[in-house]
């Protein structure tokens, strides 16, 4: 019934999954729900959940999604063209393609997962930029000439 591998998703509960949209189903327009959403198919629009602990996304290898994320726990196998944020938990397993910048409290990555964005942690309810890049130093020529 459920298109990722269940050895995956072992630490995150998806046995609560309430809502599923199939594959070959496609949803335009927003997306709110609570409990958990599986997603095969794919939502144009954002989805969104209430901040509750137990609300789950899990977006399968065969799901798409093109609109931002905002859901305590993702589990994410597919693609999303979009802003993931999760106050929770985010996992990211090897077929997945964020294109947007993903804001986690946690965060696993896969070998293979692919994130076209920033990563950005939260923080005491702020969100940092994570440095990746080291700083480019510019360096400023004296010249032996000064004028008064």
């Amino acid at each position: 019934m459920f298109s990722s591998d269940s050895k995956k998703l072992k630490e995150i509960s998806t046995t609560n999954v309430s809502t599923i949209i199939g594959e070959g189903t496609v949803i335009r327009g927003d997306v709110e729900f609570t409990g958990g959403l599986h997603i095969d198919g794919k939502v144009v629009g954002n989805v969104n959940a209430s901040p509750d602990s137990q609300t789950t996304l899990t977006l399968s290898n065969m799901g798409v999604i093109n609109g931002n994320v905002d859901v305590p726990v993702v589990v994410i196998d597919g693609e999303v063209e979009g802003d993931v944020s999760a106050s929770e938990r985010v996992q990211l397993l090897e077929n997945s393609k964020v294109t947007g910048n993903v804001v986690y409290n946690l965060i696993e990555m896969s070998v293979g997962a692919e994130v076209n964005g920033q990563l950005l942690k939260q923080q005491s309810g702020t969100v940092r930029a994570e440095k990746s890049s080291p700083k480019k130093v510019i360096s400023q020529e004296l010249s032996a000439e000064n004028t008064d």
